[in-house]
């Protein structure tokens, strides 16, 4: 093909590459199951997406070096098959019961604590005054040893000076809140976004350049509406599918 036509699946002028543009369209088939076993041929993709076989050579390069293709010489290029995990988003979000019966072993690490003071925008999240002390807890949540999210999560550090010792004690934010008193908490808020990992991310997660999380900015509350963390967390895009069922 001498030059690469319009299509609808790439934006030329999107400020990013078509390869990635690409890789990203064959990230999202393979995890809707419209690709399956081996890809297509680069003809059949280059048609597909009206670009030029380069441009999908670069994006199956790119796939391969992730992890998510394999590159079988005689036959072509397969897709890797890959554990995938549902996880549900409710008024009563938890980790362990949400990957219940999906996975035999489930655990949150925590990797870094700080304390900062409150932007006024997660001061105004958790009714605090701006500039109040924060305790900032970075966690990895785990599931049969492949991690899955990593997250930053923020609480009033006057009232939970003691939460990094008691997630270090019981692997969990629940059980955490519990031996601190709260023995209920409800999700009040839930904002998704899918974008590119960054380095910190893919680190957490074990990730190559290139792939794709969805953020989920959320407080959570006590029953009585009163707001206790504000949360940070990203899933690895390609491990896991979030279920939203958040009623009124």
């Amino acid at each position: 093909m001498s030059g690469e036509k319009s299509s609808g699946a790439v934006e030329r002028r999107s400020g990013v590459a078509l390869w990635r543009q690409i890789a990203d369209a064959i990230r999202q088939s393979i995890a809707d199951g419209e690709f399956e076993g081996m890809m297509p041929g680069e003809i059949a993709l280059a048609a597909r997406f009206g670009v030029n076989r380069h441009t999908v050579r670069a994006a199956i390069a790119a796939l391969v070096e992730e992890g998510l293709l394999e590159s079988v010489q005689g036959r072509g290029t397969l897709i890797r098959r890959q554990t995938r995990f549902t996880f549900p988003i409710t008024r009563r979000t938890r980790f362990s019961e949400g990957l219940a019966g999906q996975s035999r072993d489930r655990d949150i690490r925590l990797v870094a604590e700080e304390r900062i003071a409150a932007d006024p925008a997660i001061a105004a999240a958790l009714t605090l005054e701006p500039g109040a002390e924060l305790l900032k807890l970075t966690l990895v949540s785990r599931a049969d040893g492949v991690p899955v999210s990593t997250s930053i999560n923020y609480f009033d550090a006057a009232r939970f000076s003691g939460m990094a010792a008691a997630v270090r004690e019981t692997g969990s934010i629940t059980r955490a809140y519990a031996m601190l008193g709260v023995t209920d908490y409800i999700r009040l808020t839930t904002d998704l976004t899918a974008r590119l990992a960054d380095e910190r991310e893919r680190l957490m997660l074990d990730l190559k350049p290139g792939a794709v999380v969805m953020e989920a900015r959320a407080v959570n509350a006590l029953p009585d509406g009163a707001p206790i963390q504000y949360a940070v967390t990203c899933f690895a895009a390609d491990r896991v599918t979030l279920k939203l069922d958040m009623p009124v």
